[in-house]
């Protein structure tokens, strides 16, 4: 269970003096996750969700509270933080950074229908196109750079055709991207797959989990969800779901000629990003807590898709 800081009603029952979110009633820890303790809470008046920060960088905290309040500003169906009857969202619980969120409806999509790739493209359009907007910055820390620097360190515990593989991709993105411009920049969700979102039938309730959010390359989060959502058990497209999400997505904003042509760059460089994150998590940096990792291989096998097949043909929006 993902609860590392556990917390007893009594000083949930105080934190929630601070608000205006009515009497505590009953405490649940949630046992998906695997870098902070979230509980669910309810009060008389409303369901809740507390998370209590356990590792990162508590010094970016603030960015996370003001993109969050953008986009809810912004009518996009993300946990805009609650905050206290002075206006602050972030306190400390338990001798850590917590912050409370509204309990938004829904389910994780297991295997995500049309409709729901429909829902999911168009709404990530309508984030990207007012994410552009965010004032606030933090850089992707999971970008090109993070490639260069970090792909040494797991070298030694591949095979040796691996090796060859991903250094070889790294230095073709290297290639790839210093023939361009700056793509189309903005407020990024980073991590944007299926058990980051909430699903009521064919309706997206929410996004969530933003810990991964930074700006960059709107490009990045798409492929990123592109190489979730919409890949088979091989690593191979799924015609249907990629078109549905990616015509979905251009209905609300278009991608450039560049991103296009960097497309099929883009989605073998979000899935070494992913194969890379997950071999240095069993192999260099082990997670603070007794966690089983998730499996390198998922993307090795995506990533090896994309390097055989390319690309689908990018669609037009949808009317």
């Amino acid at each position: 269970m993902a609860v590392f800081t556990p917390l007893s009603d009594a000083q949930v029952a105080t934190f929630l003096e601070k608000f205006d979110v009515g009497r505590f009633v009953s405490l649940k820890g949630v046992a998906a996750g695997t870098e902070n303790s979230t509980f669910f809470v309810t009060t008389d008046r409303r369901e809740l969700v507390l998370t209590l920060f356990e590792q990162g960088e508590h010094a970016e905290l603030p960015f996370f509270v003001e993109l969050l309040d953008y986009l809810d500003e912004h009518r996009l169906p993300v946990p805009g933080t609650v905050h206290d009857r002075d206006g602050v969202a972030l306190h400390s619980l338990a001798d850590k950074p917590a912050l409370l969120f509204p309990r938004l409806p829904g389910r994780h999509p297991q295997a995500p229908n049309l409709a729901q790739c429909r829902a999911l493209g168009d709404t990530l359009g309508r984030l990207h196109k007012v994410s552009q907007h965010f004032p606030g910055h933090r850089p992707n820390p999971r970008d090109l750079h993070w490639l260069q620097a970090m792909h040494h360190k797991v070298l030694t515990y591949l095979s040796a055709d691996d090796q060859t593989l991903m250094k070889d991709e790294v230095d073709d993105f290297e290639s790839a991207f210093a023939k361009h411009d700056e793509l189309p920049q903005g407020a990024l969700h980073g991590d944007l797959f299926r058990d980051n979102t909430l699903f009521e039938g064919d309706t997206l309730g929410g996004i969530i989990d933003f810990y991964n959010g930074c700006t960059g390359d709107l490009l990045f989060d798409l492929a990123i969800v592109i190489n979730d959502w919409a890949s088979n058990e091989d690593g191979t497209l799924n015609g249907e779901r990629y078109t549905a999400i990616l015509s979905a997505y251009q209905s609300r904003r278009r991608l450039t000629a560049d991103e296009r042509t960097l497309w099929p760059t883009m989605l073998r460089m979000t899935a070494l990003r992913y194969w890379l994150s997950r071999l240095l998590v069993v192999y260099v940096d082990p997670p603070a807590h007794d966690l089983t990792p998730h499996d390198p291989d998922r993307f090795r096998t995506i990533l090896k898709a994309r390097m055989a097949h390319g690309a689908l043909p990018l669609p037009e929006a949808s009317s």
